[in-house]
Parts: C-alpha cells; structure tokens; sequence
C-alpha cells in the first residue's frame, strides 16, 4: 500500500476511548465546572474580609483607581488558592505585540537558609514583575540594549490556572509597559480606550436626562472559526508546520459546494475534541455558547456569549491555547490561520461590539420602536460617524498577511469598510434625515403554513453575510477580523473612535439644545438627521461582492479600497489617527508608529518565512519527485506523457529558481520592502504553486510527496 495510503488509513481509524464518557448530573454544584480554574468574585468573597472584597470590587465593577495597600492580603489568598489546586509557580500573564501571549514562571518557594523553603507571594509581587522588554517588538520605543520592562496586575481581569498533568501555574493577567512608561502590549491601550468611551457616553446620557447611569463599558462576543486535520497530516506539510498554512495543494474534486458539511452532523473525533474544549474553557470562565460545523470541510466554529471587551479579549486569546492545546489528544491540529487552503472557505473571527450600562442597559438595543428611541439613534449614529471617518483604521486594525488571502474574496467581507443596518433602520434614518418620523416596522410574524407549527416573531431586517460592518438587532459585527488575531488592536481603536464621535455628537446636541430651549426631542432629531446625512455614504446594504459596488464605493462614495496589508497599515499614523488617540490618551504618536512599525514587519516576516518555506519545499521534495516520474515515463517510452509533464517540470524549475533568487535580496527599508513582497515575493510563489498544483493532478499517487487537501479535509 502506498505510504500516502497507509497515512488516510491511520487518520481514519480513530477510536474513542471506552472509559471517556461518564454521566455526570450537571444540576448539581460539584458538577458545575464554570469558573473553576478562576480566582473570581465568588472565590475571593470567600477568601477576602469583607472590606478588602469591597475594595477590589469597586475596582473591578467601577473603575475605581486600584488601592495598593490591599495587595497583601490579595496576593496571600491568590497564593493559597493556587497550591491547594496544586500550583507551585505563578506568572505574569501578559500580551506584547506579538499577537500572542507571553509568560515568566517564578516559584512560591524560598530557601529559608537552614535547609528548608517557604511559599511566599507578596503584594507587590503580584502588582509588579520586571520581563525583559527588549526581546519583544517594540516598534523603536525599546533599543536592544535597554532591557527593563515592567508587568502591571490588571485586577478587572481575574487570575486563573493554567494546568498540565504535573501540576498547575497561576496566571496573573498583567499590562506590559516600557521603563519609559509607553504601552508594550495589547491590554494597556484597550483599558484606556474603554475608559474614553465611559466618559463620553456618560456626558451624552446626561444630555439625555439619564442622571443614574454611573458607567458604560462595551462588549463584545467573538465567533471564533477554525480547521482541524489529523495530525498526521499536519506533520507531513513543512508549510503548515512553518507557516499555518498549505503552500501547495490543487483543488480536490470535492469542495463545500453540496453545501453539506455546514451545520451538518458533526463528526464523533471532531465532537469528543470540541467537549473537551468547552469544559477546559468553562473551568477557565470562558462562557462558550455555541458549536457548528463551518461552510468549508474540516472547518468549525466555536462562539462564547458576550463579556466586558477587555475580559473578553483576554478569554479570546485563552480559547485559541486551549484549542490547540486540547486538539492533539485527539490526534487532530488545529489551525487558525485565515487561509490554511487555498481555494476552501476561509477563517475569521466575527467581532459582535456594543456598549452597556452598569444598570444592564444595551445603548444599541433600538427596542420595539427604533423610531422613537432617540438614544439609540444618536449612539447608532454616532457609530456610523466613526466608521465612515476612520474606515481606513479599521481596515488597518484587522490587516495582516493572512487576511490578504481572505478579504475580499466570496467568503469574507470586503476590503471597503461600510455598514449595513437594516431595511428597517435605513427607513427610519432616512426619515430623520429629511426631518420626519418614518414608522418602523414591529411585532410580524412569519407563518409556515402548517398549524403544526407556530408562528415565528419576524425581524425587521434581513442580515447581509458580505457587509464588514453590520447592525445585528442590538449590536453592531465587526466581520472582517482574522481568526488567528487578538481582537485586542480592534476593539481599542472601535472604542475609541466612537468615543470621539460621540463626543462630537454631544457638542452639536448641546448647541442644539440651546436653540431649542432645552427640547432635548427637538434637538436630538436634527442631530441625528444631519450626522446621517454627512455619513450616509458609509451605508450599503447591497452585494459587498458584486464589482458595481466596488466601482460605486470608490468612485462615487469616494471609500477606500485598501487590498493589501502594505496599503492598509499607514492608516495607523494617519493625522486623524494620531488626533483621535491622543486627545483620548489612548496612544501617543511614538505608540501608534511602533505598531505600525510593529506589524510592517510582522508582514515583512511572515512572507519572508512562506517565501523560503515555499523554495525549500519546491527544491527539496516536489521537483525530486517530478524528476522521478521523469524516469519512470523515459523506461516506458510514453511520449505523450513525455509531453506533457515535461514542459511542466522544466517550468516548475525555472519558476522555483526564480523564488529563490527573489528571496535572496530584499530592498531596505519598511515600506520599500512590504510592497517588494506584495508585489514581487507573493506572485513569485504563485507562480511555482501554479505549476506544482497542476502536476499534483498528474503524477502518480505514490511519488507525490504531501498529503493533498482531499485527504486533509475528508478523512475525519
């Protein structure tokens, strides 16, 4: 049987193991998983005196300045916490601009000196650690040379053990500063951009009448899609090793176009793996909601309910470890790449945002007569006006090497930020806009035709898969974020150019209620019709695909089409950018230009890594197996084959010899060298995987060196 053949017969003989399953009553306490691995409210009501509780819950719940003279009495009961759940070290749980996360493990032990050791942890262990900060991007903020950084405890996130089958580490979730105090990380950003978008909702909610209203947060729930193949797969594609992703392989006879792999039954080694997932996450207080298969074969999705967005983006990057973690005891991999196969439906991570109030009010729910909700109208219009002045920001808050493989084509939104509200909604703005009331529609229902079934509450509007920012019925979905991303770099700058809509909003309801004598109707109305009238252009609710759209999007609506990540990513140090993050002190200018500088050059690497990864797999194994079959057709005198495959591994040569000498020698400077790889690298590799897709189609079975993706994405 050929080696290939032995490897789709190893992938498919999965079997369960007999002893996994067991009937647990889950109406029970001691049954109840969630939070289990957390030291959360409920743990630290129990181990805290009442005051200090108190104390750091008004941090948490209120956004309270953090009292440092509680730290001791924290830190001791987080450390015995932890040991009496078997943990003998803790860490600073951080996330630097890598994308990742980041962690230093130091014991609770000390030498005592006569022989013996002590578990300790004190406050201001717990406050502060000191990582070296020169060995993760900074973007220029820290020269090699200058080592110190510093982690700060973020207590509105709470600690949590991570668990291995010696023991367990305490994780402390901490913010990651340079020693000249600038933000090395993704949270310290995020926190502050929350904080901005508190105080400007709150001055709008007082123009409002809302005097009670103490705090607004946002939210949001993230729809996490990804793929999982054998392992045994994965480890035969050095592409997927190195890169996340296949380099090669031809489209397999079978693709997702029956349509019957998505929400179709998920399959049993697929499911087991998926349950151990969620009950790992439930421990770790990751409130997962929802499992489905995804459009593509092989690809899944995994969704949590909505949480405070900087807790939300910490259990984000929690869900992506354990989900590879998890995935290997199941002989699967897990990939969270954007595009890990060229041709199948591609991954992102659907980012749901809205904004709430510490009284449980949703500030985007439009109720049961949007019409006549003018606080809803004013925060929706005040998203509208962030997205249609910032929509080259957002497009560079989700750019990355992945996601050019991903937007734009047929299966994700497109590169041209726009949003689409509704039928319903676009009626009742319009009216606003032309100063009247347009009645929206309420209380349908939908019958089916049969008494057997009831009758369906009908929504006002229908939902549009191809818009990138879409209203969702409370809610807006950022739709364009990349599986394999941090949510983290979204979000802050959603918060935050939000915020400066709102305030600006708030400027013209002030002068307008001065003109109105205080008719806070009166004046809403006109501030609400005109803000839509100046950003109508950012409204589409058509075919996000269709090439009339692009054309009318750009040439007529005047929207950016940034397609690569090298025309999206200056957008990042755009003066408008700059504006808006300092005077919300969100980032200063030398932060934004690290993270540009930051992810230029993460795009910079990532193709540099599939370049030579595609060269090395070209020269090393596929043209070595083409020069096989060469022979094979010399011995048995077929000109017609000869033909054929030769012309084609000839060219196979040229072109790979071409990717190598493109690769040797890259022009210098950042923005010279993302547009060589954009337009130089990346058609140079396309070209070597079109030949090489082709002879995949025609060599024999046997010669072929890599798993193909007929086998990678069927056999389960």
């Amino acid at each position: 049987m050929p080696r290939i053949r032995l490897a789709n017969v190893a992938a498919a003989q999965w079997t369960p193991e007999a002893t996994a399953f067991s009937e647990l009553d889950y109406t029970t306490h001691e049954n109840n998983a969630f939070g289990r691995l957390v030291f959360g409210p409920q743990e630290q009501r129990r181990r805290l005196n009442k005051e200090t509780f108190r104390t750091l819950q008004r941090t948490i719940e209120n956004g309270d300045e953090l009292d440092p003279s509680i730290a001791e009495a924290v830190a001791a009961a987080m450390k015995d916490w932890a040991m009496e759940n078997g943990a003998t070290h803790y860490t600073h749980w951080f996330q630097p601009l890598t994308g990742s996360t980041a962690e230093k493990h130091d014991s609770f032990y000390n030498p005592t000196g006569d022989g013996t050791a002590l578990a300790t942890f004190s406050g201001k262990e717990l406050i502060k650690g000191e990582p070296d900060a020169s060995s993760f991007p900074t973007g220029g903020i820290r020269a090699t040379f200058e080592a110190r950084g510093y982690t700060a405890w973020d207590p509105t996130s709470p600690a949590f053990l991570m668990t291995n089958p010696n023991g367990s580490v305490l994780a402390i979730p901490t913010a990651f500063t340079s020693w000249t105090g600038e933000a090395l990380d993704a949270k310290i950003p995020l926190l502050r951009s929350i904080e901005a978008l508190n105080k400007a909702a709150l001055r709008a909610l007082r123009l409002f009448g809302d005097d009670a209203t103490e705090r607004v947060f946002t939210t949001m729930g993230p729809e996490q899609e990804y793929f999982l193949i054998d392992k045994s797969y994965y480890y035969q594609r050095p592409d997927l090793v190195n890169c996340g992703r296949t380099l090669f392989g031809a489209k397999p006879p079978k693709g997702h176009e029956l349509d019957d792999h998505y929400f179709g039954t998920i399959p049993e080694r697929v499911l087991a793996c998926m349950l151990e997932t969620e009950r790992e996450l439930l421990k770790l207080g990751v409130p997962i909601k929802t499992r489905h298969n995804e459009v593509a074969p092989a690809q899944y999705e995994i969704a949590p309910m909505f949480e405070n967005t900087n807790l939300g983006c910490d259990h984000q990057q929690l869900l992506m470890t354990v989900m590879k973690k998890i995935a290997p005891k199941y002989d699967l991999v897990c990939l969270l790449h954007e595009k890990p196969f060229a041709g199948v439906n591609g991954s992102g991570k659907h980012n749901n945002w809205s904004m709430g109030t510490d009284s449980g009010h949703n500030l985007l729910d439009p109720g049961d007569t949007p019409h006549e909700n003018l606080q809803f109208l004013f925060f929706a219009s005040a998203v509208l006006q962030a997205v249609n002045k910032h929509q080259g920001l957002l497009r560079a808050s989700v750019a990355g090497a992945g996601q050019d493989h991903r937007l734009g084509a047929n299966e994700a939104p497109p590169a041209i930020i726009s949003v689409f509200l509704g039928t319903d909604l676009e009626h009742v703005f319009d009216g606003m806009a032309e100063g009247k009331v347009n009645v929206s529609t309420t209380g349908q229902f939908m019958g089916l035709g049969t008494r057997v079934l009831p009758p369906l509450p009908k929504d006002a509007g229908d939902r549009n898969r191809t818009s990138p920012f879409a209203f969702t019925g409370n809610k807006f979905e950022f739709r364009a974020l990349g599986s394999s991303m941090s949510p983290s770099l979204p979000n802050t700058v959603l918060n935050t150019i939000v915020a400066e809509a709102i305030d600006a909003l708030s400027e013209d309801l002030e002068a307008a209620l001065r003109e109105t004598t205080g008719n806070v109707d009166s004046a809403a109305q006109s501030v609400i019709g005109a803000a839509y009238r100046a950003n109508k252009r950012i409204v589409f609710g058509g075919d996000g695909y269709s090439e009339d759209w692009h054309k009318e999007a750009v040439e007529e609506r005047g929207l950016l089409n940034l397609r690569s990540t090298p025309d999206a990513l200056p957008q990042l140090i755009e003066p408008t950018t700059v504006t808006a993050f300092e005077s919300y002190e969100v980032m200063n200018e030398r932060e934004l230009h690290a993270r540009y500088e930051v992810l230029t050059e993460q795009y910079i690497v990532n193709v540099n890594i599939e370049a030579e990864t595609a060269a090395d797999i070209a020269h090393t194994m596929i043209i070595p197996a083409t020069l096989r079959y060469l022979e094979m057709i010399d011995d048995a005198e077929i000109e017609a084959l000869d033909s054929t495959i030769r012309p084609l591994v000839e060219e196979l040569v040229a072109n790979a010899q071409q990717l190598s000498k493109v690769n040797f020698d890259h022009p210098e400077g950042l923005e010279v060298e993302a547009a060589y790889m954009r337009d130089t690298i990346l058609p140079a590799m396309g070209e070597v995987r079109r030949v090489a897709d082709q002879l995949e189609r025609l060599m024999p079975d046997d010669l072929w060196p890599l798993p193909k993706y007929s086998e990678m994405l069927f056999i389960r």
